[in-house]
């Protein structure tokens, strides 16, 4: 039931919830806040994405409904509650139609008026009704007024004029030139603000006269030479006559804007041939194309891959050389290093292959604004025409993930440039805590300072943590003259928003404290009235508080019923309503403002706190299935057409990062990508980057080399998705590769009108406007809720999204469907209570079950590594993938420098790659739609661990080959030698050509190869075994989240983490192997040189590869000894032994030369 008062500006509504109402007439019930039965959207807009059908249903389950007419009965298992909506600003969308009337032109809020969706938290799930609590909070409506330099003149926006660099009157009333004539013209001279008589009213219109029609000085036309499209026409007047070209020339220095003369800068000075340039060419504006294709040279490319192939020669005779000439002498140790090095050679052509062809791409971002933020016929006023991005941001754990990273990552986003009507952001808290979700609150009020004064002054980085922490001039660049003032004063502002957010644990408890002990005793006193035995005790739950005084919803540190990690009910919560669609500027520094925002844009993005419901029984998939709910949830608020995903420790480093994205969805072809990956950049790393933390041989050479075929992988964060690629639909063309290695090509078009049945993996977009048949639909809305869930709103947003994410209809070639020019520049739909109800009902723990969801749409599920899964999936319906590197780093994040938590992290990813490999998403198991050396590159993504288990035994061979004397050659011939020296001096040219071409440097890929075998004896013949283990035996695999280390207090150690040595089982393989090796070398030293007849070739060949096995293991060597040499005595006990009983064991196996038979090892 819906009360609703005459007047706006009266009491607050009430809105009284119940279960099980059987009143509301006819077919059409009323407003639901669950939406399991069919409800009235409450928007007015016959335009909205959302808006599709009278009626709306959503998933079933327990629900309470609201109806236009008067509940009759009330089913008891609910309890009647009552939601009193403050008077608010936006209010109006519930109440009435004033709200999807936007205002079109710029105002003036210098205090934001907060929404009735952003100051209500909404719960709901599985067997619990949906409620909206709104928070408890006084606000006045502030006096709209205007302000900057708009006209102060009622019904007059006009920019105000300033002379002499003040407003005509002394009393600071602005006002236009146009309402200034007029009052001095038609009011007698006096201002409107003061009525006072605006002095020198005749020299200052004088003065500014004569400065209009001063004539300005021109470029010599005798000395211009014109092109030949120019044309100069030598006028026939006579002196006595007007010369109207003589005029323009000597008033305004220019024709104007023709194709005789354009002037390049202003009115044509110093550019260009004395100021001019040629004209542009109007028919090329929508021609030119948004990015580029940069290939590399040819005089570096050319010679690698020529390098390439001499190498697989070399080893191909190197290979067939070892097999013909075994060593009778020790067969075992010929057999096993050759066993090792064909696995090897396999390994490497696996890893080489995929390099053939690497690209790099660049961006053309004034285009980009041309194109969709220029005015033109269909959008006169220059609204933006980008399409929307919904940024997703994911979090579990606040004390592995600390909540201030998250916040600056999410202040990154809100100041990012790009539309800010366009932009929405969704934080995810799989942890469904107390702590982030006040964070987030503390984050949002702060942005109203930070965004702001970012735009203003151009701030990069935009996380204040990085940018106020950065050693460097800030003023460099900088011309404002408030710049340092404003930058002290945000500054402080920030250092207090950091203690607010550091005190919040402490906060919390204390009020949680308070709160649990009011309640104690309040439940003692009535068992006092009730006269019970005051000597029992009575269990009261630790609940968690919120500020208001009620119960969060979410997860209580006690672990109640309801209220744990496992077990809690889905909240979402608008932190920060959608914007307006005109701007919106602030006021004057003062009191209140600590910047002066009269010229800027105050408006924030939408902000949404996510957290999904989790029940007892119920697979919730990780982060895979945290992404996929915010996937529904932002469909159903917001549905932008292409999706961004960053870590809650990646922020946004480069704020002009999205529209490079965008660049590449929006060019000519891009209809057929379906994600623009970044590269992962990271900070806090130690300068010598001991642990290979940066990764830049994956980043900088694979994943630049895999762009040049089918697409980069994706990574799991800093990419852009589109979003109807996530729904699992197919592109709009492909490409079948038949025949041998994928040489003949068959292009599919897979989105026409009347197209052949399709099978599973071809499933097409449907298409907006399409004349299809009526049959065809119907089983298409059929089989909607089989595939995406009953709920018709987000059924309702895939066409709509599709439509979004289209290319405009001048880029799409003949007998494609795009989009016209201007058709997203229209404001975007209101945001009311009915519609986050319907977003939580799609994140309940049960929406998913009996769907396609985590199979083909969204994030995949089944593995570890989600995110290599899902951009395999896309590429193999035919999608292209593209790799975006920027000028400046997009995205930074970081990264575990300790050994024992970059050994977990690598663990992980080894893992998913050994699940990978014994999956149906094989890379041989892949369709024609993706390129051959594409699954080649995949196919290695689940090959690479099982090379840990050949090379665990080669790092062992050196020293058996030293214990017994023997090699793994009968003879250090000179054939070998050769062959040896070739393959050797191949592999470092083509790692100088591989630094050449990507720009990386030396010691970061010979980091790159010590951290290689590190991770190849430690963590990947790990993953190999629990790989193998969940596949036999189904033993499940957990991993605990990997530590996000916060920002260092001042006079603390940035790198204090790198010292720290934890004890893993990861660490035992390496340090024998050390033990071993220098034990091996020992023993090989003594034993030739107290022989009567030495070998030393063989004693060199065995000490140069262990000598090579203990140079890979050295930065492994130097984190066991931490700051001051300290080792856990375990790891020195368990090598220990583990060396001597190897030692031990081979000499009694094969004693040396002289020894007694007693001492020899018989079996009985």
């Amino acid at each position: 039931m819906v009360k609703t008062a005459s007047s706006p500006s009266s009491s607050p509504v009430t809105i009284t919830v119940s279960s099980g109402g059987k009143g509301g007439g006819g077919g059409i019930r009323g407003m639901s806040l669950t939406s399991p039965v069919r409800r009235t959207s409450l928007s007015n807009n016959p335009n909205s994405p959302l808006t599709v059908s009278r009626n709306r249903v959503s998933s079933g389950g327990r629900y309470c409904s609201m109806s236009q007419d008067s509940v009759e009965e009330v089913n008891s298992e609910f309890v009647t509650y009552t939601v009193h909506i403050p008077p608010t600003p936006d209010h109006q969308s519930i109440i009435s139609e004033s709200q999807t009337s936007l205002p079109e032109e710029p105002t003036k809020n210098p205090k934001p008026e907060r929404s009735f969706v952003s100051g209500t938290i909404f719960t709901g799930g599985f067997n619990s009704v949906t409620r909206g609590h709104v928070i408890e909070y006084s606000m006045e409506r502030p006096e709209t007024s205007k302000s900057g330099n708009v006209c102060g003149m009622k019904g007059c926006d006009e920019q105000a004029i300033y002379r002499k660099s003040r407003v005509p009157c002394e009393c600071g009333f602005k006002i236009c030139k146009d309402c200034y004539l007029d009052c001095v013209g038609g009011g007698g001279g006096h201002c409107p603000g003061c009525k006072e008589p605006y002095a020198n009213v005749s020299d200052d219109e004088e003065e500014g006269s004569e400065a209009e029609d001063k004539a300005l000085p021109l470029p010599s036309m005798a000395e211009f030479k014109p092109d030949k499209r120019l044309s100069l026409v030598k006028s026939f007047k006579s002196p006595n006559d007007f010369d109207h070209t003589r005029w323009l020339y000597e008033t305004k220095g220019t024709y104007g804007y023709g194709n005789a003369v354009w002037p390049k800068d202003g009115y044509g000075f110093g550019s260009g041939a004395n100021g001019f340039e040629h004209p542009p060419d109007f028919g090329e504006r929508c021609r030119r194309p948004l990015t580029r294709k940069v290939g590399i040279s040819a005089a570096i490319l050319s010679p690698y891959r020529l390098l390439m192939v001499i190498r697989l020669v070399a080893l191909g005779f190197f290979l067939t050389w070892r097999i013909r000439h075994p060593n009778h002498e020790a067969m075992w140790l010929w057999g096993m290093s050759t066993t090792c090095e064909l696995w090897f050679a396999f390994s490497w052509l696996l890893d080489q292959l995929p390099k053939l062809c690497p690209v790099n791409r660049i961006t053309d971002l004034s285009v980009l604004k041309e194109r969709f933020e220029s005015p033109n016929l269909r959008n006169p006023k220059g609204r933006s025409d980008l399409p929307g991005i919904d940024v997703f941001v994911s979090t579990a754990d606040p004390e592995k993930e600390p909540p201030l990273v998250t916040a600056n990552t999410i202040l990154s986003i809100l100041a990012v440039d790009y539309p800010v009507e366009k932009i929405a952001c969704y934080l995810s808290d799989d942890g469904g805590s107390l702590l982030t979700f006040e964070a987030l609150a503390e984050t949002a009020s702060f942005a109203r300072i930070w965004v702001p004064f970012c735009q203003k002054h151009g701030i990069e980085p935009r996380n204040p943590e990085a940018y106020f922490g950065q050693k460097r001039d800030f003023l460099k660049n900088k011309v404002r003259l408030d710049f340092v003032r404003e930058r002290r004063r945000v500054k402080r502002e920030y250092d207090e928003f950091k203690v607010r957010i550091n005190s919040l644990p402490d906060s919390i408890r204390r009020r949680s404290d308070a709160y649990n002990a009011h309640e104690e005793l309040r439940a003692k006193k009535k068992q006092a009235e009730m006269g019970c035995n005051l000597s029992e005790q009575i269990k009261i739950p630790k609940a968690t508080w919120m500020s208001d005084g009620s119960h969060w919803s979410g997860t209580w540190p006690s672990g109640e019923v309801d209220h744990s990690r496992g077990d809690h009910a889905g909240i979402i919560q608008a932190m920060l309503a959608p914007p307006n669609a005109e701007p919106v500027y602030g006021g004057e520094a003062d009191g209140e403002n600590l910047i002066d925002t009269t010229e800027v844009d105050t408006r924030l993005p939408m902000l949404v706190y996510v957290s999904r419901e989790k029940r007892p029984g119920y697979d919730h998939n990780k982060k895979a299935g945290a992404m996929n709910a915010l996937v529904r949830t932002s469909a159903i608020m917001s549905n932008g057409p292409f999706i961004l995903n960053l870590d809650c420790d990646h922020y946004i480093n480069n704020s002009l990062a999205l529209r490079e994205g965008m660049c590449f969805m929006l060019d000519r072809g891009g209809d057929r990508i379906c994600y623009v990956q970044f590269p992962q950049r990271f900070e806090g790393i130690d300068p010598n980057d001991r642990y290979a933390n940066h990764n830049t041989v994956f980043f900088d050479v694979s994943m630049r080399a895999f762009d040049g075929l089918q697409g980069p992988m994706y990574v799991g964060t800093g990419c852009i998705f589109r979003r109807t690629a996530l729904y699992g639909f197919s592109p709009p063309r492909a490409t079948e590769h038949h025949g041998w290695f994928g040489r003949r090509k068959i292009k599919l078009f897979l989105r026409k009108p009347k197209a052949p049945k399709e099978d599973d993996d071809d499933r097409a977009m449907p298409i907006n406007g399409d004349n299809n048949d009526d049959d065809d639909a119907d089983i298409e809305s059929l089989l909607l809720p089989k595939r995406f869930g009953n709920s018709t709103s987000l059924a309702a947003s895939i066409p709509v999204a599709e439509y979004q994410g289209r290319l405009l209809q001048d880029l799409q070639g003949k007998g494609n469907q795009g989009r016209p020019a201007g058709s997203l520049a229209v404001p975007r739909e209101p945001l009311d209570a009915a519609t986050v109800a319907e977003a939580i009902s799609v994140v309940s723990c049960f929406y998913e079950d009996r769907t396609e969801w985590g199979k083909r749409i969204g994030w995949i599920y089944g593995s570890v590594t989600e995110d290599v899964v899902t951009g395999y999936c896309m590429h193999n319906r035919g999608w292209r993938s593209v790799y975006c590197v920027t000028k400046r780093d997009a995205f930074r994040g970081t990264a575990p420098i300790n050994l024992t938590d970059r050994l977990h992290q690598v663990l992980r990813w080894a893992t998913g790659s050994v699940e990978i490999f014994f999956s149906r998403n094989n890379a041989l198991f892949a369709s024609r739609r993706m390129k051959f050396l594409q699954r080649v590159a995949y196919f290695n993504v689940g090959m690479y661990p099982f090379t840990s288990m050949f090379l665990l035994v080669y790092c062992f061979l050196p020293a058996m080959s030293l214990f017994t004397g023997q090699f793994i050659v009968q003879s250090l011939s000179v054939t070998f030698l050769i062959f040896l020296l070739a393959i050797t001096l191949t592999l470092c040219m083509l790692a100088l050509l591989e630094i050449k071409w990507s720009g990386i440097n030396l010691h970061e890929w010979w980091r790159n190869e010590q951290f290689w075998l590190i991770g190849g004896t430690s963590a990947h013949p790990a993953a190999v075994l629990q790989g193998l283990l969940k596949v036999i035996a189904g033993v499940d695999i957990s991993f605990t989240l990997t530590s996000k280390s916060a920002t260092p207090e001042d006079g603390d150690d940035e790198f204090a983490d790198l010292y720290v040595v934890k004890w893993s089982f990861l660490m035992i393989p390496p340090i024998t192997i050390m033990m071993v090796n220098m034990i091996a070398i020992a023993v090989g030293v003594a034993r030739t040189m107290y022989s009567p007849f030495p070998q030393w070739s063989k004693l060199l060949g065995g000490v140069f590869f262990s000598l090579w096995v203990l140079c890979h293991l050295y930065p492994f060597a130097k984190g066991l000894m931490g700051r001051r040499g300290k080792v856990p005595t375990i790891v020195f006990v368990w090598s220990g032994l583990l060396s001597i009983i190897i030692s031990l064991l081979w000499v009694y196996i094969s004693p040396p030369s002289g020894m007694q038979d007693y001492m020899k090892f018989q079996f009985p």
